[in-house]
């Protein structure tokens, strides 16, 4: 292990086993619980950090980016005003990736409180488990769900992606980081598994992720509130070109200090769209 590399444990999906299609519920129950009927496994896995690699992580190249120096007016003392941050985020992510149209769909805050049981879009904890957000029909169903009906069949007739726009809010995110997975590690085949995901009135599909050893997990260190990473969870060009998603779950990192504060972030979901 580098200098550069910790060591820590991520958990991954074990699929049901008597054979019927995984799910979980959105919404969790009373005791803070997400019903479903798959497991997780913790693996310990080397992380390495991804600061001043060169060549830097690409989206097209490991699914994921970190840009620097891009501060947001829209965030004070822990509170988002939202209309003008998704504006502000529309803009950035139509500069840094040349898409002509950028939907924001949902977004959720995440405010780590250990034994709290809330769980709602603005207090939600750290996904502690290995996951993509979406799956190819679930991309397209996003499509057809927030876009007019109109311009959809145009809009799937070129490229498109969804992407995250993930940033911390008050802090550097030094408590339970994200780590994220080289896209170009991951065997589609054999480490994805589609997760029906159920809400209260209708039901959508994301990827669980099963481990592999083959697969290369790193991290940027410390990202701050003027910093943000996004995050590939689909790609309609499908041909090996270019990054199709990337599998991403927060980890207990056991480098963090005692005393840093408990994470808080913003991740928004966009349908991202090219001419």
């Amino acid at each position: 292990m580098s200098a550069q590399s910790v060591t820590a444990e991520l958990f991954f999906m074990n699929p049901p086993p008597n054979g019927e299609k995984a799910f979980f519920s959105i919404n969790s129950n009373a005791t803070g619980q997400r019903e479903r009927n798959y497991t997780t496994t913790p693996h310990s896995v080397q992380i390495e950090n991804l600061r001043g690699k060169e060549p830097a992580p690409t989206l097209d190249t490991f699914g994921f980016q970190l840009y620097s120096d891009r501060p947001t007016s829209f965030i004070k003392d822990g509170e988002v005003d939202v209309e003008g941050y998704y504006q502000e985020s529309i803009d950035a992510i139509k500069e840094l990736t040349g898409a002509t149209r950028v939907q924001l769909f949902d977004h959720t805050i995440r405010r780590r409180q250990p034994g709290d049981v809330e769980d709602t879009p603005d207090k939600r904890q750290p996904v502690a488990n290995a996951h993509v957000d979406q799956t190819p029909d679930s991309a397209v169903a996003r499509v057809q769900r927030h876009l007019p009906a109109a311009d959809v069949p145009k809009l799937l007739s070129h490229r498109f992606q969804l992407i995250n726009l993930w940033r911390p809010i008050s802090h550097p995110a030094l408590d339970w980081p994200l780590a994220l997975c080289d896209h170009r590690s991951v065997d589609v085949q054999k480490d994805m598994q589609p997760v029906t995901l159920k809400y209260p009135d209708r039901d959508g599909e994301t990827f669980g992720v099963k481990y592999n050893e083959r697969q290369r997990w790193g991290s940027f260190k410390g990202v701050r509130p003027d910093e943000f990473v996004l995050i590939k969870c689909f790609d309609s060009i499908q041909d090996g070109s270019v990054a199709r998603f990337t599998p991403h779950t927060a980890f207990a990192d056991p480098t963090t200090p005692k005393d840093a504060p408990f994470r808080e972030s913003i991740e928004l979901r966009a349908l991202v769209f090219y001419d």
